[in-house]
């Protein structure tokens, strides 16, 4: 179906006024990818994961203003601080067990072309600080109910990004080269869809908090992302404002168990490519986005008992309002969204994967800045490494925006096969988490 409608949606659909991916100005506070100070929409409940620009920069320009400097001097300052306290309620691993998770990302925007002239020059940078618990691994969740934490150590700092972007063509085509997060731009089904009016706009799809939302499980182990970044390179090629086609060539040393985003560039024979094509429209009055991909990593991968020489896989993702509450009026109504995936990989966790969910924007009254939703993730796992042939997590929330840009959110997760042992109970976990945007 969403195959079907990205092709139509090529040809016969009224196109948005903005790309669909990340063509624009990284150096400039975001608008509609997570909240400002003016736009109190849904956010992802992990920008760490999906925002190209952390935070809303308002931080930046009280420093700037304090010093007189102007509003528009081409430097940016902001970022984010998430913490959340889980309870593992029963089943699992560890049952009655209680975590504390926090991650905390800064980063700076400089825009070449104000400060020296360079036309289409952007320059970023990010630091990220990350102190968590092993929640996941106490639930027995293979995909991850909860998205914070990854890989050990659970106590990092690291240079999360340091990348230059520039800008060709009018736009039409871009690079970033340096160290990157890739799934900012490949199968990022969290990405909101803009359009001319604001209130028919998909804000971030979902605030969910498990892992499949801002990964692929098909792709855990390979694809360079939040908190294990990668040096490389990241190509758009916007020909139209409603399609796109990105290409990317990372590290790959990931997939052999390094932790990138804590190592400088390695190029050893292990190499990590992603190509996507995407659109948007716009159907009867509702707006939708969706994308297809391919990958391949390269390189000796090993697991239990059995290596092999590279895996390559493929995805899909998009993402449809289907309702809206009061048009023209506010953004309030209801959208889904839907992905997945398949590799044929010997050695990384999850061979298929399906998901999906639907999500309300501002359905209570009086509460326009509020969001809620409920998500399904399903994978089939490699059997080369664990015994229970799949994984389903079930998700609800409800997000609350607080006073600005601060959102608290309570989570309820159930995942009735605990995919890391074949004998574990189904889990019950509930997570209360804060998002401060600044």
């Amino acid at each position: 179906m969403l195959l079907v409608a990205l092709f139509i949606g090529l040809s016969s659909v009224t196109a948005f006024a903005e790309p669909v991916r990340e063509v624009a100005d990284p150096a400039k506070p975001p608008q509609n990818w997570i909240a400002t100070a003016d736009t109190k929409l849904g956010v992802s409940a992990n920008p760490g994961a999906t925002d190209a620009t952390p935070g809303t920069g308002t931080v930046g320009r009280m420093i700037q203003d304090w010093l007189g400097a102007g509003k528009d001097t081409g430097v940016w300052f902001g970022g984010l601080w998430i913490g959340d306290a889980n309870f593992l309620i029963s089943g699992g691993a560890q049952p009655g067990k209680c975590t504390l998770n926090s991650l905390v990302i800064l980063g700076l925007r400089l825009d070449a072309e104000k400060l020296g002239g360079w036309k289409g020059g952007k320059f970023g940078a990010e630091f990220l600080q990350f102190n968590g618990s092993p929640t996941n691994d106490q639930a027995g969740s293979v995909q991850g109910y909860n998205s914070l934490p990854g890989p050990e150590p659970l106590n990092r700092s690291e240079l999360y990004q340091l990348w230059w972007r520039q800008s060709l063509f009018d736009d039409k085509f871009t690079f970033r080269i340096g160290k990157v997060v890739p799934t900012y731009d490949f199968n990022n089904v969290q990405r909101p869809v803009p359009a001319q009016d604001e209130s028919l706009q998909i804000p971030a799809v979902s605030g969910l908090i498990f892992t499949p939302i801002f990964i692929n499980p098909t792709l855990l182990g390979a694809m360079p992302g939040y908190y294990n970044s990668a040096y490389g390179i990241t190509a758009t090629f916007a020909p139209t404002k409603q399609v796109y086609f990105s290409y990317g060539f990372y590290d790959g040393n990931l997939a052999k168990g390094t932790q990138t985003g804590m190592r400088g560039p390695q190029f050893n024979g292990y190499y990590f490519q992603v190509g996507e094509m995407g659109a948007a429209w716009t159907l009867a009055g509702l707006p939708g986005s969706a994308g297809l991909g391919g990958w391949r990593q390269t390189g000796l991968l090993a697991g239990p008992g059995v290596t092999e020489n590279g895996a390559v896989g493929f995805y899909l993702f998009g993402s449809q309002r289907l309702w809206r509450m009061r048009p023209h009026i506010d953004n309030s109504g209801i959208s889904i969204y839907v992905h997945g995936g398949a590799n044929n990989s010997k050695t990384l966790p999850v061979n298929q994967y399906v998901g999906g969910g639907l999500t309300g924007f501002a359905l209570l009254p009086g509460r326009p800045n509020d969001s809620c939703g409920i998500g399904v993730a399903s994978s089939w796992l490699n059997q080369n490494i664990f015994q229970r042939s799949s994984e389903v997590m079930i998700q609800s929330y409800y997000q609350m925006n607080l006073i600005g840009s601060t959102y608290l959110q309570p989570v309820v997760s159930y995942i009735p096969t605990p995919g890391s042992a074949p004998k574990l109970d189904s889990a019950w976990a509930v997570t209360l988490r804060f998002i401060a945007l600044f």
